[in-house]
């Protein structure tokens, strides 16, 4: 997308985050499976956003460190974690990777495939095995697409919310070759009146995602739809992912 940049996302959805995506996932759920399969209690959330998930790991007792190329999206981090449990880094999720080492390294949902590149998102997976203990983890969550991507290029309009005074529509493009889906949030309302939010991501198969995970030397431990772990199923649409150092 023409003017699209690695901070555009965060920029733009800071302000309305955590009341769209509140439901995005079942987060306690995603806090007992991460302490049940971490060796240590040391974490790093790449694209920790505005805390959703860093948060409550904080408060379970992890020791959390925050990468966020968004400084709107680390603002509202940074007031929401009112006892200051949350160590941030502003900056790239992969030039910028701390070196840990980590127990936990956590990509929330599709935040890997904010990189729009198979190349930038197998550098954040090398980044990620070199950080981690011997026995850590990298716990991945995303959608899972059709193992053989269409072709073509595919695009959609439809309303996400409406009422008396305030409507939203989403137009998106799917570009089947890339493995490309971008779009737009179109916010109207009779006191702000228009506003765009642009998003845009590059996905990867299981099958592409498990070859890079391989690449950086890492291998599934464990698969499931989500946190509550039920049985995997690509039909599903989502998969949530454990992996570990391979041996």
């Amino acid at each position: 997308m023409e003017g699209y940049e690695s901070d555009t996302y965060g920029e733009a959805f800071a302000d309305v985050y955590d009341d769209w995506y509140r439901d995005l996932s079942d987060v306690s759920a995603l806090v007992t499976l991460i302490d049940e399969c971490s060796p240590g209690r040391t974490l790093c959330e790449l694209g920790v956003g505005t805390g959703r998930l860093a948060i409550p790991l904080a408060s379970h007792g992890f020791v959390v460190t925050g990468i966020d190329i968004s400084s709107a999206m680390l603002d509202r981090l940074h007031a929401a974690d009112h006892q200051q449990t949350i160590t941030t880094v502003a900056g790239d999720m992969v030039d910028d990777m701390p070196s840990g080492p980590f127990d936990v390294v956590l990509i929330g949902f599709n935040t890997l495939f904010n990189l729009e590149t198979q190349e930038r998102q197998q550098a954040c997976l090398n980044a990620c095995s070199q950080a981690l203990t011997p026995d850590g983890i990298v716990v991945i969550e995303g959608l899972t697409p059709p193992q053989q991507p269409d072709g073509g290029m595919v695009d959609d309009v439809s309303i996400r919310s409406m009422t008396a005074t305030h409507v939203v529509l989403s137009i998106s493009r799917h570009h089947g070759a890339d493995q490309l889906l971008e779009g737009q949030f179109i916010e109207f309302s009779e006191e702000q009146g228009v506003r765009l939010r642009p998003w845009s991501i590059r996905y990867a198969t299981i099958d592409q995602l498990d070859a890079m995970a391989t690449a950086a030397g890492l291998q599934v431990t464990a698969r499931f739809n989500d946190a509550s772990r039920s049985a995997f199923d690509p039909a599903n649409g989502r998969h949530l992912t454990v992996y570990s150092r391979s041996r």
